[in-house]
């Protein structure tokens, strides 16, 4: 018997009257999951277009585990050049059950580093997804409707945001939060003005600081502490690195946010795609530009931040995964194309400002992009009265 049919004798269980109705949003997920819907829209309006909302989640989600498998390469990396650095020849954490069959730790051996890193990608990400979905699940019995695929980006994008270390209970904490009070108190998918994700992300980072920032949570191995590349250069101590480091990834941070290169390929998928709008990528791009230009122009005696040319600015922290996945949200973000413009150097004038004035948060493209969710429809409604204002003119 095939997948197709096993699905099909038993979906009558699933269906309403059937025994198991409660549990038709999980059925539901699962079969659309594997197979295309059997079922069309017979009535007007439906648009012919084979860029569903299923192909448009599943295609960013596949392109996040671009910056997420170098992402992972990189923490395997740095993990191992830090063992080495202690002298330790083992994990120091259920971890090792596994990694010491699989690996011997050697940073100069690529499969050593990536399954390493793997180790904490993998089961972050499981536990994110599994805690995510089971609220997802439980919130669309209830309303009777049908899991929605977005939550497989969610999740990935929750997970690529929080540093290798972060303990599994925190991260499922975390994503409850972002999809019960970032989406659903909200409707649910398509009606959230926040991005989940972020939201997730933003209530882990106030409520377990010391779990989610400092020098002891980017390399992964404990009583190991390196600062971020933003942390130094808050400090006036340089960046320590060099550019091109930055830019492939091989510098302390979140799971996903380091390697530019690779977070630039994603881009070009999405975009290349019409899925990713390529307005708001350089909006923020323009306005990081903009920002920095004028905090070099006032400079500062005492503080270094402002001295931080553009081209940094692209490669540190997670200003260019922001700007790719998160910003271009097309639920949180702005709808109209000269919106999208405008909300992009928005976000991008937002991250300057709270990279470079606020000493206390080096980091600020988390906060900007949550900030451009809530001007979003703002932005979207004065640039609809402006156009009915010229249009009316013309008439």
């Amino acid at each position: 018997m095939s997948i197709r049919s096993m699905m099909d004798s038993i979906a009558p269980h699933f269906e309403k009257g059937g025994k198991l109705e409660a549990l038709y949003p999980a059925f539901e997920a699962i079969d659309t999951a594997l197979y295309t819907p059997g079922h069309v829209t017979h009535r007007a309006s439906h648009v012919r277009d084979g860029l569903d909302l299923k192909r448009i989640m599943m295609t960013v989600w596949l392109c996040a585990f671009i910056p997420g498998l170098v992402g992972a390469y990189f923490v395997g990396l740095q993990a191992n050049q830090a063992m080495a650095e202690l002298g330790m020849t083992s994990a120091d954490n259920w971890r090792a059950i596994f990694l010491d069959v699989l690996i011997s730790y050697d940073a100069t051996s690529a499969w050593d580093n990536l399954v390493h890193g793997l180790a904490y990608f993998l089961p972050l990400y499981v536990v994110v997804f599994a805690a995510g979905i089971a609220f997802e699940i439980w919130f669309a019995s209830k309303r009777g409707h049908e899991v929605n695929e977005g939550f497989f980006v969610t999740s990935i994008l929750f997970t690529l945001t929080l540093p290798p270390g972060t303990p599994l209970w925190m991260a499922a904490l975390g994503i409850i939060f972002g999809v019960v009070i970032g989406k659903e108190v909200f409707g649910g998918t398509g009606k959230n003005f926040l991005n989940p994700a972020l939201t997730g992300r933003a209530f882990l980072y106030f409520a377990y600081p010391a779990q989610m920032s400092g020098d002891a949570v980017w390399v992964a191995v404990d009583g190991f502490t390196r600062a971020t590349s933003l942390g130094t250069a808050a400090l006036g101590e340089g960046y320590g690195v060099e550019w091109w480091d930055a830019f492939i990834g091989n510098i302390p941070g979140s799971l996903g946010e380091t390697s530019t290169l690779a977070i630039m390929i994603a881009a070009v998928i999405l975009m290349a795609s019409r899925i990713a709008s390529w307005r708001i990528i350089l909006g923020c791009v323009i306005g990081l530009f903009i920002g920095s230009a004028l905090f070099t122009l006032i400079g500062s005696d005492t503080n270094p931040m402002f001295a931080i040319p553009p081209e940094w600015h692209l490669v540190l922290g997670g200003f260019a995964f922001g700007a790719v996945f998160m910003a271009t949200d097309p639920v949180s973000a702005a709808m109209t194309n000269r919106g999208r413009l405008v909300y992009g150097i928005l976000i991008g004038l937002m991250c300057m400002l709270i990279r470079v004035v606020n000493p206390a948060f080096p980091e600020g493209m988390m906060l900007a992009i949550l900030f451009g969710n809530l001007f979003a429809p703002l932005i979207d409604h004065f640039v609809v009265q402006s156009n009915i204002k010229r249009r009316l003119a013309r008439g």
